[in-house]
């Protein structure tokens, strides 16, 4: 890299893209890019220093090649203009994935793979070393509340890192120790089958140097890897998880950590919900293997604001709840609203769902209307098509006409708000992984009006 003085991203405000853009910025580099539109996550690099533009323009591209590497997400379109002008002027063009598998290379690269579970995993990993002051250096999928960033630096050599099975992304990477959360089928427009998907997965743990962290009942044996294998759960039996769990009157667990060499007792989540008694046992698993002690462990976890968008709980009071959660996946819903329901067993939850991708709609259809059903109400928006064109007959319909739940309604995205105007909420969750995000604020500020 040291030939190097400008870092280009096309795509800059993805959640990838920006963790390596603001790396750079933090090493001395001029970073820029572009994006198709304008987000909080843009205008906060822009606060940084980092030049962010909204138009597809080749001509803000730096011009030295020769000093200017450039950076692309998969979830650009192919036809761009910025895109096709670099790769046809002799710039060295590098997928995120790729400069994630340079930038890891050659240091202790922890990372968490899984359909889901990997962003809160993750970034609760680097927030237990770095609280304990080992310190790391982390690319995280999610902007974590600890800390306001999705990037951590440190003049250490380890790096956390999120290992995104999308594009066959994690696939650059050759972690020292690596968890395997989930391999529910997912991203089927690039794997085609359930079979060619959880291969990738043991693909990965085949690059894995030290110890693969394998969630127990997943297809991955010891024959998959020359990594040592260990298993954890939720509950035994497996190498490391918890008992005697129990949540308290806001939802958040204690348990009791039971691995190879013995047990932390008492250790308290810092957020709610059961899913994250099995995220804990994980990076727990992680850290105890990396060599830190089981009081660094205890005291991160509990300590942990969670990341933003990941059960996210932005009013909780007796009369009213308001929670957002990135769930864009059947088993990452069934998940979030079990863990609502876990909390609040005896009120009215109402679910604002937008689907993401219409390939993801398609192929996962029946999950995601079974998922939706445990919901007293559900409000279906249309789906949102990031880097997809529309594909004949698939629309959010498909999922709307196979759901079971007591109530339901179709709307479309601009009708939302004054629809829940005149609606009244006891729980309401928002998911999706689209841009169900811009409704955060307004939804928050309409029911706090209501608290008033």
């Amino acid at each position: 890299m040291a030939k190097y003085e400008n870092v280009y991203f096309i795509g800059i405000g993805g959640i990838g893209m920006s963790a390596e853009a603001r790396y750079f910025k933090f090493k001395g580099f001029k970073v820029s890019g572009y994006d198709r539109t304008p987000s909080d996550l843009t205008h906060k690099l822009e606060e940084e220093g980092i030049e962010v533009h909204y138009e597809d323009r080749p001509d803000l591209i730096p011009q030295d090649k020769e000093k200017t590497l450039v950076v692309y997400t998969p979830a650009i379109p192919a036809e761009l203009e910025e895109l096709q002008f670099v790769k046809e002027n002799g710039y060295r063009v590098l997928k995120r994935s790729r400069l994630l598998g340079e930038i890891t290379e050659g240091q202790r690269c922890l990372a968490v793979s899984g359909t889901h579970g990997k962003t809160t995993t993750s970034t609760l990993i680097a927030h237990i070393l770095t609280q304990c002051g080992e310190g790391c250096t982390a690319f995280l999928g999610g902007i974590s509340k600890n800390y306001r960033t999705n990037m951590l630096v440190s003049k250490t050599e380890t790096v956390v890192a999120e290992a995104d099975e999308f594009d066959h992304s994690f696939l650059q990477l050759h972690p020292e120790i690596a968890v395997i959360s989930a391999m529910d089928a997912d991203h089927l427009d690039i794997y085609g089958n359930l079979a060619n998907y959880q291969q990738a997965f043991r693909d990965f743990a085949a690059q894995v140097s030290g110890t693969v962290i394998a969630k127990a009942g997943l297809p991955v044996s010891q024959a998959d890897t020359k990594a040592r294998l260990v298993r954890y759960a939720f509950e035994g039996p497996a190498d490391y998880y918890g008992k005697n769990i129990s949540p308290d009157e806001s939802g958040h667990y204690s348990f009791d950590l039971v691995y190879p060499e013995g047990e932390i007792k008492g250790i308290r989540v810092g957020i709610p919900g059961w899913v994250n008694v099995e995220n804990s046992v994980a990076a727990a698993a992680v850290c105890l293997i990396y060599g830190l002690s089981p009081e660094a462990v205890k005291d991160g976890i509990g300590t942990f604001k969670g990341v933003w968008r990941r059960l996210d709980f932005h009013i909780n009071t007796p009369e009213l709840v308001y929670v957002d959660d990135y769930a864009h996946h059947p088993q990452e819903l069934e998940a979030a609203i079990s863990s609502i329901r876990g909390i609040f067993p005896k009120r009215k939850l109402t679910a604002i769902f937008q689907p993401h991708l219409y390939s993801r709609t398609r192929d996962l259809a029946e999950g995601f209307a079974k998922a939706l059903s445990a919901v007293d109400k559900l409000i279906l928006l249309d789906i949102y098509p990031a880097r997809e064109e529309p594909i004949p007959g698939v629309s959010s319909e498909l999922i709307f006409d196979k759901v079971t739940a007591k109530e339901k309604v179709l709307l479309k995205k601009e009708e939302l708000m004054d629809y829940l105007a005149k609606e009244p909420v006891d729980i309401l969750a928002t998911f999706g992984a689209g841009n169900i995000d811009r409704f955060i604020e307004p939804i928050t500020a309409l029911l706090e009006g209501r608290l008033r």
